[in-house]
């Protein structure tokens, strides 16, 4: 564990081209198979979905919610195959050596920043109002944080944005650590709401 805390800590000009890439092909799985699944359910309203396995894990309620399609009549999926698609691009170019300019990292930040607004905004609608789950949903939801939060970091170590000194050292000194709270904290919602499902199936 702390091998790869170092390694995220030093070496994040190297090691964020390939963030970039894992993460986008992950979604990019988890996009296309949304889409795969949302057009047989289209086809075949009894089609057996693979990503529902109980009444909680569903991910048909969601596929059908009025929040799968936020932006006019575009599926959500279809948009994460472009901008996802566009991850692994960046992520391939920086790889090739390609050094961009402040410019565009800022854009991407903002870019990127307006994704996870997104994605906390269908985390809320999903759990709280639709009560239900989709795996494939929260794959993605795993790569976009991680992306993100992996951009700040490659943003201060390369400063192309400037904070507080020994804020910017606790940042980048327990960038794992609070990642991986980010990530128990999602999971302690989620148990929460859902408790009144899982709780007796696990003896309580």
């Amino acid at each position: 564990m702390k091998v790869i805390k170092k390694i995220f800590e030093s070496k994040i000009h190297q090691t964020y081209p390939w963030i970039l890439i894992v993460g986008g092909l992950w979604s990019l799985f988890a996009a296309f198979a949304l889409t795969i699944e949302k057009i047989a359910l289209l086809q075949n309203p009894n089609h057996h979905l693979s990503c529902s396995l109980d009444p909680i894990l569903s991910c048909g309620p969601v596929m059908m919610s009025d929040q799968a399609t936020a932006f006019w009549s575009i599926p959500n999926p279809s948009i994460g195959l472009v901008a996802f698609g566009m991850f692994v691009m960046t992520g391939l170019v920086m790889l090739a050596g390609a050094k961009m300019k402040r410019w565009f990292w800022n854009m991407y930040a903002v870019g990127v920043s307006a994704g996870i607004a997104f994605t906390l905004w269908l985390m809320y609608e999903t759990v709280y109002r639709i009560n239900a789950l989709c795996i494939y949903c929260m794959m993605v939801w795993i790569a976009m944080f991680t992306i993100d939060w992996y951009l700040f970091q490659y943003l201060l170590a390369e400063k192309h944005i400037k904070l507080n000194k020994k804020f910017t050292k606790f940042v980048r000194k327990h960038h794992f650590d609070i990642l991986l709270a980010w990530f128990l904290i999602v999971v302690a919602v989620i148990l929460n709401h859902f408790w009144y499902y899982y709780g007796p199936k696990l003896g309580f």
